[in-house]
């Protein structure tokens, strides 16, 4: 009786053990490790409800927006952003939740937080003209707030090694441009004082500091998308009517001339800091290449806001309640005035997840989270 108790045992450990190994094959084998936490950084392009608790201008928790998420929820888009597909496609935990969101906070943080703001930048006066956001400095300190909590829950070594196995990405710099440097009410005046060659130059100047922040906290896989051709979004568009149904070039340039040195900047950055992976995500060129063969990829409007209330474009007013929605959203590029819809966001993310050197570098999303 004794020996068939033994081997009964023997039998169940050798099961419960070969199943615990398939459960990490396939984890591996879905592109993903086990338990690795989303930390996002940025704009509106990737906020998931942040600006829903402070005083701001810059506000998306309003229908029409989110109409295919469900509900309004504070994200400037119909459904999901690019890091909430990216978060889905990958397994990393469902959609990352705001840092001032009341219940982010215990065992939730454990697997990431999203600290965007709609109007933030680089530049700390960037998105003055909306009062209340986020910058880049503000969301590095919140940051720092988290891991502190993950301190106090899981002790130094284990928020050490969380946060160093983790997925970060941040996506800013469009707002410098859109909301500080182009804003038409002090465009005229800031362009007078500043060339656009010291412009790019004081963001680049501030992102090196905190980048560099941000990798000392502990961050070491860390996704930066570039600016996307900002001067091809409906805004731009109805803004500068002698552009006809062409981009408009000097908000385009701008984007050129800033990406061209944060390529530099995060080369920089994973030579100079050790154990670092810095990628660089070229957004610019993956939605360029969608607008330019929009057709292909199913779409039937490239230029237009399918939520839209002025302008040839639909780019003059913010989407919202009075707007008008196009029938098919799938169908149409822009959502509102300034940000991608939920199909130009899927394509967007699955290109940063599993696309070439071309689209991001050194390697992609699905290859920087297994990396070791």
């Amino acid at each position: 009786m004794g020996i068939f108790q033994n081997n009964q045992k023997t039998l169940i450990f050798f099961i419960v053990y070969c199943s615990s190994m398939i459960s990490k094959s396939n984890g591996r084998m879905n592109g993903r490790e086990e338990g690795i936490a989303n930390f996002v950084f940025g704009d509106s392009l990737v906020d998931a409800g942040n600006n829903n608790y402070i005083m701001s201008l810059s506000k998306a928790n309003y229908a029409p927006n989110g109409v295919d998420f469900g509900m309004p929820t504070g994200r400037y888009t119909n459904g999901r952003t690019i890091v909430d597909i990216i978060g889905q496609q990958l397994g990393l935990g469902g959609y990352t939740p705001p840092y001032l969101a009341p219940t982010t906070r215990g065992g939730i943080i454990l697997k990431g937080v999203n600290y965007a703001s709609g109007g933030g930048g680089i530049l700390n006066q960037t998105g003055n003209i909306f009062g209340g956001r986020l910058n880049m400095d503000a969301q590095l300190d919140n940051f720092a707030n988290t891991r502190e909590e993950l301190i106090n829950r899981i002790g130094e070594e284990g928020t050490r090694r969380l946060v160093n196995k983790a997925l970060f990405s941040v996506t800013m710099g469009s707002n410098d441009f859109i909301n500080n440097y182009l804003t038409p009410v002090i465009s005229r005046l800031e362009q007078e004082m500043i060339t656009p060659e010291a412009f790019v130059n004081a963001m680049i100047s501030r992102y090196r500091l905190q980048l560099t922040r941000l990798y000392n906290i502990g961050a070491r896989k860390i996704v930066v998308v570039n600016v996307g051709p900002i001067g091809c979004i409906p805004y731009e568009r109805d803004l500068n009517p002698s552009a006809g149904n062409d981009c408009v070039g000097f908000p385009n340039q701008l984007a050129q001339s800033f990406n061209l040195q944060l390529k530099s900047l995060i080369k920089e950055l994973s030579t100079s800091l050790p154990e670092s992976l810095f990628v660089y995500a070229d957004v610019y060129r993956i939605v360029s290449h969608i607008l330019l063969n929009y057709r292909s990829y199913g779409f039937e409007n490239a230029n237009s806001a399918c939520c839209s209330a002025s302008g040839r474009f639909g780019g003059l007013i913010p989407c919202g309640p009075t707007s008008n929605v196009c029938k098919d959203r799938s169908k149409y590029v822009f959502w509102d005035p300034y940000h991608p819809s939920d199909a130009a966001n899927l394509l967007i993310a699955k290109r940063l997840i599993d696309g070439d050197s071309n689209d991001i570098s050194p390697i992609n999303i699905r290859h920087l989270i297994n990396y070791n």
